[in-house]
């Protein structure tokens, strides 16, 4: 199946100075997306700002999706993002992931029918990640210091295939380096708008999908990302939300009750 037109959706909550380095690394890739959509759990004027700032420097559409902030409501705001993409192939990363110039076009190159794919990313040192804050220089040397998961973190894609997983798997998934056909999303009715607060909302879309028969398809060594440290996240409704991605797989539900459908 020939991908027509692709969208590249990021969600973003709060973090301004990350999401403008992340639309610098979208300026430097080979290949472009259609347009770039922002969904956004409830920033205030700063993350706007970026946005609007961004607007000026590529002629690729940017959409700008956007809710109040009453706690951690990402399927939400994804759904609502995905549901207006016109791309047939959606990429999707989050607002504190720098992209390797071939990001886009790697995930297009390995983009097939029946499989979504799962990249992998580098972890950066609370170190690394203020002296690129502070710099704004977003070229990363894999063997540097502060960059973690060095595998991660190297490009070399003509080795890639010695890691490359197809098979059914859905418990290492992360939305941060994850893209898929939008017709397999709006299948299994995207994301699960029940998972409340941080937690495994990829992975429960990721066990539905598995159960529509869709593979994942790992890659590394390409799609390379690089992810900006910063302070993990409250997780109090984390065990909630594990338990409804186990359900998922023992009932073998493939289509959530409350997702994209509902918007």
């Amino acid at each position: 199946m020939l991908i027509n037109s692709t969208s590249l959706v990021i969600s973003t909550y709060n973090w301004p100075e990350a999401l403008e380095l992340v639309l610098k690394s979208i300026l430097n890739q080979t290949k472009v997306p259609n347009e770039i959509l922002i969904a956004d759990d409830g920033s205030g004027e700063a993350t706007k700002a970026v946005i609007e700032s961004f607007k000026q420097k590529t002629a690729v559409p940017i959409k700008h999706y956007w809710h109040e902030d009453n706690g951690f409501r990402k399927t939400i705001i994804m759904n609502k993002a995905i549901a207006a993409a016109t791309g047939d192939y959606i990429i999707q990363i989050d607002g504190d992931i720098i992209l390797h110039q071939k990001f886009i076009a790697d995930h297009l190159t390995d983009a097939l029918e029946g499989y979504y794919i799962k990249g992998s990313r580098s972890m950066l040192t609370t170190e690394r990640t203020a002296k690129i804050l502070k710099t704004k220089d977003i070229h990363i040397n894999p063997l540097s210091s502060g960059v973690g998961s060095k595998i991660n973190a190297t490009y070399f894609p003509l080795l890639a295939f010695l890691f490359r997983g197809d098979h059914y798997r859905s418990n290492n998934l992360r939305g941060c380096n994850f893209s898929f056909w939008k017709k397999d999303f709006i299948a299994v009715n995207g994301y699960n708008n029940d998972l409340e607060g941080w937690g495994h909302e990829d992975i429960e879309l990721a066990a539905r999908l598995t159960n529509l028969g869709i593979k994942q398809r790992q890659l590394k060594l390409k799609a390379i990302c690089f992810h900006l440290y910063h302070q993990i996240n409250a997780r109090d409704n984390e065990d909630l939300n594990y338990k409804k991605y186990l359900k998922a797989v023992s009932d073998g539900t493939i289509v959530c009750k409350s997702g994209i459908r509902a918007l």
